[in-house]
């Protein structure tokens, strides 16, 4: 093993002298407090709900107790005396709270020795960063006879991840950020259910949207009422139908008197068929879909693209799906982002056309008809997420283990591969179609309300990038083709 680190030693009852001490420090993060909950079962809302714990005498969220004990026992039980001690008892003084980002050192110091027993008292406190006591004790342990010394076991490492508080996050984040432009003027089409109501009002409320609603007035006034929600100073245009509401969006884009659409309880279909046959909402470019995923096992926000609406694209159908992607990356920040080009296997093989595609789309990269990103491809999935992966079977690529945005063959693969995130992999997800002169905040029917805030704030960051988030009369510019 080698290095001290890697090795787990004890102190026998003979090598332990009244008066000697050990201690070990640790700093106490919100997943700390999450866990020891978890563990425990524990859910006092002073240390899991931050809106209560404003409002108790602390001032805020604060560790258990126990979690500062915990410390002393594992000073005890891994170092001093370590393997091999029996706890025998511990009594313990609070005197002080700690909070998220306090360090805390656990000082143990040997008091007294009972040759015939092997009985050891050790004083306990734990100090905190400013070197006031947290906790004070006594602990009584039996010491051990024999020595050990044991290789340290490595522990699986513990994820601990909310993907719909990381969503809420980020969209508060942007909500409140420098990126932030004015509410966006948005028709929000058809939303005569709770998810989609409430999403849309929710993002009004962010200040990210002005809702126009357009949809049968008394079910959207009913269903508000029912859910406790005020319409008061909402736009509403009476529609009498799902189609009839589709249509008017498209027209109300169409003549600038919004700048993004917002899905509601439709079908996507429905709601896509008004939008691409609306001339005046044509551009140069493909309309492709693109989800956005906060993934527990990813270091960044993960792209996908397209899932949703292109159900076998061409080869330049995919390089418009690529650029349409690449604006969103370098929208939400990322400067260069890496596209992997998705395949069932990583070499080019005429038996697969998504291999040639990906071949082709790197080639078009390389003489600057895609720009703005760094391209590699085809790349099965492993591959793209994981360097590891790629290293064992040989490939050296620049994008894998770091990839922005993945491009899947077709939809039928992106949509299953968008599912089994959702509900396989915990992830969280927003999205929004690219392409036509406004931004379309499109999720599922089954999506949460939390879901679409976030696609509405996704859809209004793209209609902040474009500067046209108010109500002009004149549609925002076309992108370009292959910016």
């Amino acid at each position: 093993m080698g290095a001290a680190d890697d090795l787990i030693e004890n102190l026998t009852f003979d090598e332990l002298r009244i008066d000697q001490r050990a201690q070990a420090s640790r700093t106490l993060t919100m997943a700390d407090i999450q866990a020891f909950a978890l563990v425990s079962g524990d859910v006092n809302p002073a240390h899991v709900d931050t809106e209560y714990a404003e409002g108790t005498r602390f001032h805020g969220v604060i560790a258990h107790g126990m979690w500062a004990g915990a410390l002393i026992s594992s000073l005890l039980g891994t170092e001093f005396p370590g393997p091999g001690t029996i706890y025998l008892s511990q009594d313990l003084h609070f005197h002080r709270p700690v909070r998220v980002g306090d360090t805390l050192t656990v000082v143990a110091t040997v008091r007294a020795k009972d040759a015939a027993t092997r009985h050891v008292t050790l004083a306990c406190e734990v100090l905190n960063q400013h070197g006031e006591a947290v906790v004070t004790g006594q602990a009584l342990v039996k010491a051990p006879a024999a020595k050990v010394v044991r290789p340290r076991v490595a522990m699986p490492t513990l994820h601990l991840f909310d993907p719909e508080a990381r969503l809420a996050a980020w969209v508060q984040q942007l909500a409140t950020g420098p990126q932030r432009g004015a509410a966006v003027p948005c028709a929000v089409v058809h939303p005569c259910d709770e998810t989609s109501l409430r999403g849309a009002l929710e993002a009004a409320a962010h200040g990210l949207i002005v809702p126009r609603l357009l949809g049968p007035a008394a079910r959207l006034q009913a269903l508000a009422q029912a859910l406790g929600l005020s319409l008061d100073g909402v736009a509403i245009d009476d529609m009498p139908h799902s189609h009839a509401a589709a249509a008017q969006a498209a027209e109300l884009a169409a003549r600038g008197e919004v700048a993004m659409l917002m899905k509601g309880s439709l079908h996507t279909d429905e709601l896509m068929h008004a939008v691409v046959s609306e001339p005046r909402l044509r551009t140069g470019r493909r309309l492709s879909h693109v989800f956005r995923f906060e993934v527990p096992t990813y270091d960044r926000p993960l792209l996908v693209t397209d899932a949703a609406i292109n159900i076998a694209p061409t080869l330049m159908d995919k390089a418009d799906i690529v650029r349409n992607a690449i604006d969103l990356a370098r929208a939400l920040g990322v400067a260069r982002p890496n596209v992997a080009v998705l395949s069932a296997v990583e070499v080019v093989t005429p038996r697969l056309q998504s291999t040639l595609d990906a071949a082709a789309l790197c080639k078009m990269a390389d003489r600057g008809q895609i720009s703005g990103a760094v391209l590699d491809g085809p790349l099965a999935f492993d591959n793209a997420i994981s360097a590891e992966a790629a290293r064992m079977k040989g490939i050296a690529s620049p994008v894998s283990g770091v990839v922005d945005i993945l491009v899947v063959p077709d939809l039928e693969s992106g949509n299953m591969l968008a599912k089994q995130l959702d509900y396989l992999a915990g992830a969280a997800s927003c999205g929004v179609v690219l392409g036509a002169r406004v931004p379309i905040a499109l999720t599922s029917r089954a999506d949460s309300a939390a879901s679409r805030l976030a696609s509405a704030a996704l859809a209004a960051l793209v209609a902040w990038r474009a500067g046209d988030t108010t109500a002009t009369g004149t549609p925002p510019a076309a992108p370009e083709h292959g910016a």
